[in-house]
């Protein structure tokens, strides 16, 4: 990006607490990385930004009414004539004529009650609440991205274990087959272990089915196709308790800060509604210069300067209808406030206890396949005696990969679920994940336009150079 529109950000230590991976191969991308690139290549952020400074454009828009409106004015005109009169003595006579002008038109407005500038600080306040808006569109980004790196973590590893148990029923079957050969077991065993081989084959390609969806949605989260990836050992700092997550929910979710904007534009515009009923006062000038471009010596000019009141007397009731309305908008956001703040609460309190839950569930299948295993060896050892059959060391098993696979999926959903309490607290962002991008600045193009430059201005031009290097990104 260009010309301060994007800033390097600091890299910190909650980086590396939150973002530490685990060493597979020197060129696996981690889970920074994938953040970093759909930072970098969403869409969805490019269209929010572009609207960001739709909004920026506004309070320039809003200015501008504050200022001289200067026009000019030209044009050339061919009059002609032809008559008889009495004082011709009835004969006909032709007259034409061709004219030049040139003309200045100025007006000021000098006094609208405050209305024109409660307009500025109305699209100031709109500029706010887009920015939080913007925020809450990055969080969403960002979360989208935890979830599609996890989930392919998930899938993969779930196809690999799945593709080990397939060996291993593999050998069960060949150990049946060994062994009916010289009559332990009967043709009933080869067949358990012939379906469970058939079924561990159906479930590996549905495993692979959900990793090729999970990389498809990867790519479009995250911009590129996914190649090695490590899996997250280390999690974000969440809070202890539940209300500690509602609190800071509070205090920094962007869509609750996008409100208390929205409120106060909404004040603004009931003043600005009440302001528009009273008087305006408008300070208008005006020169004009006339040649005859046949003769130069007949010419014209001369100019006006003129101060002028006006007051609104009956509009059919519009003004009135127009505050009233200006009122409830602004009791609506003030509802909403409520709602929204009920909402992130709720969100945050159920986002905080999904992470809990996983947390639990994740410490819970570790016991379960401690257990599975010490039972899976115990009934296989016990089989090789013959105090156990085919089906028994087939159902430890199938309870091993089960047990396997939930810890797998308990990993992944417990570091969603991690990252999923941030983005409630409103924390979800590049900047408290401290990931190594050129961050948006959205100060640095309204401090740009703010002033309402012209384009042939000297900011004016930066502004021009700006947008050409946006558009070719």
């Amino acid at each position: 990006m260009a010309l301060g529109i994007v800033k390097n950000i600091r890299a910190g230590a909650l980086a590396l607490a939150v973002l530490a991976m685990v060493p597979v191969q020197a060129t696996a991308e981690t889970l920074a990385d994938a953040l970093a690139s759909a930072y970098e290549h969403s869409g969805l952020l490019i269209q929010n930004r572009a609207l960001l400074r739709v909004a920026d454009e506004d309070v320039a828009v809003a200015l501008s009414g504050l200022r001289p409106i200067i026009s000019w004015s030209a044009g050339i005109e061919r009059s002609f004539s032809k008559f008889a009169t009495s004082s011709t003595l009835a004969t006909t006579r032709h007259s034409s004529a061709t004219e030049a002008s040139i003309g200045l038109s100025a007006s000021l407005l000098i006094y609208d009650g405050g209305s024109s500038k409660l307009g500025v600080e109305v699209a100031k306040e709109s500029v706010l609440a887009t920015r939080q808006q913007l925020i809450s569109i990055e969080q969403q980004v960002l979360l989208g991205a935890v979830d599609a790196y996890m989930n392919v973590v998930r899938d993969a590893q779930i196809v690999e274990l799945r593709r080990n148990n397939l060996r291993l029923v593999a050998r069960e079957l060949q150990a049946a087959k060994d062994r009916f050969e010289v009559g332990e077991v009967t043709r009933t065993d080869v067949a358990l272990a012939e379906a469970q081989l058939a079924g561990g084959r159906a479930n590996l390609a549905v495993a692979q089915g959900n990793l090729m969806a999970s990389k498809e949605q990867y790519t479009a989260a995250i911009g590129h196709a996914p190649g090695a990836l490590r899996s997250p050992k280390g999690l974000p700092q969440v809070p202890a308790q539940i209300e500690e997550a509602r609190a800071i929910a509070e205090r920094r979710h962007p869509d609750l800060t996008a409100v208390k904007h929205a409120i106060q534009a909404a004040e603004y515009g009931v003043k600005r509604a009440r302001a528009a009923m009273g008087p305006t006062v408008n300070l208008e000038g005006s020169f004009g210069f006339t040649q005859d471009v046949g003769d130069d010596r007949y010419f014209s000019q001369g100019g006006s300067v003129s101060l002028g009141m006006t007051q609104p007397i009956y509009r059919g009731g519009q003004l009135s209808a127009l505050l009233r309305q200006a009122m409830a908008n602004r009791d609506a956001q003030r509802g909403n406030l409520h709602a929204v703040r009920n909402s992130i609460r709720q969100q945050a309190g159920s986002a905080w206890a999904g992470f809990v839950s996983a947390k639990a569930q994740l410490n819970a299948t570790g016991q379960q396949i401690e257990a599975a295993r010490i039972a899976f060896d115990g009934v296989r050892e016990e089989a090789k005696l013959g105090s156990r059959t085919t089906l028994d060391v087939l159902i430890a098993e199938q309870d091993l990969l089960d047990a396997e696979s939930s810890r797998i999926t308990a990993r992944a959903t417990e570091v969603t679920a991690a990252y999923s309490v941030l983005s409630a607290m409103g924390l979800m962002t590049a900047e408290n994940l401290g990931l190594k991008v050129e961050q948006y600045d959205a100060e640095a193009y309204y401090n740009l336009v703010k002033t309402a430059p012209v384009n042939r201005s000297k900011r004016g031009k930066q502004l021009d150079k700006v947008l050409k290097a946006i558009g070719k990104e």
